[in-house]
């Protein structure tokens, strides 16, 4: 057999593996509990990896895959390229100025102010915050401020303290080392769940900092535009897959969060 005539069946296999291959989707995450938590770890847990996993089960055109990042270095890595979109994300979080397309999830969640139960407190502490110690986690916009995630602005209008951690914020609200903190809702029905007796200690707000509803954003002229991701998303919510994971991690359908509209922001 002459030479040709061996690579032909080479190349022609070597084409269809191309032409099947799946087109690479690189999704941007950071520490963001409970949507993904230790992103950069060798198998990070949360919402986006787990719906990551389920829309690569689904169907085989794209392939996803989690690009670390940090909630402060997010917007200079999407404008970089180093990813191509970013989940569970507000257009309003910082991203008024960066040129993207956006498609909202249809998943709603929102923050919460928290302190600590003590005899005689109640709802009314949560009128003001001007006079009290707060918690917040670094790098979140909060609607009380405005959305400025300065960390100094924060530190000096608000007394805060800022961490990288709603269980750190927590922890200090037990111990009395502050008075307030602002806690993702979704975070914090898990962590009442996993935890029962420390949620028991816990006055949470009947007000809300802001109810969100969540967007993917998109990179223009990325692998994959708002409309593909929509039939994706379709796809698992006709399997019902994507109700589980919304459910499993405390969220609501952005329908039902609609009528939990956000109070007016106390100051």
């Amino acid at each position: 057999m002459r030479l040709h005539q061996c690579l032909l069946p080479i190349a022609l296999l070597l084409c269809t593996c191309v032409a099947n291959a799946a087109q690479l989707v690189r999704v941007g995450a950071y520490h963001f509990p409970p949507y993904v938590m230790k992103p950069e770890s060798a198998a990070p847990e949360g919402l986006l990896p787990d719906l990551l996993a389920a829309f690569n089960a689904a169907q085989g055109d794209y392939h996803f895959e989690l690009v670390p990042t940090s909630v402060t270095r997010r917007y200079r890595d999407f404008n970089q390229a180093r990813y191509d979109l970013i989940l569970f994300e507000s257009p309003d979080w910082g991203w008024q100025d960066i040129p993207l397309d956006k498609l909202d999830l249809g998943i709603a969640d929102a923050e919460v102010y928290v302190a600590r139960q003590q005899s005689g407190r109640d709802q009314r502490f949560f009128d003001r915050l001007g006079n009290k110690r707060m918690a917040l986690y670094s790098g979140y916009h909060y609607g009380f401020a405005g959305f400025n995630a300065d960390q100094d602005y924060l530190t000096r209008n608000f007394n805060a303290v800022l961490t990288y951690s709603h269980d750190s914020n927590l922890l200090m609200l037990l111990h009395d080392r502050v008075d307030i903190s602002v806690v993702t809702r979704s975070y914090l029905r898990i962590y009442q769940r996993d935890n029962p007796q420390e949620g028991l200690q816990l006055l949470i707000s009947e007000r809300t900092d802001q109810v969100y509803h969540h967007h993917a954003l998109l990179r223009p002229r990325g692998p994959l535009d708002a409309r593909q991701l929509a039939g994706l998303l379709q796809g698992l919510q006709r399997s019902g897959r994507l109700a589980e994971l919304v459910q499993r991690y405390q969220l609501l359908a952005a329908s039902a969060a609609d009528t939990e509209s956000a109070n007016p922001m106390p100051r």
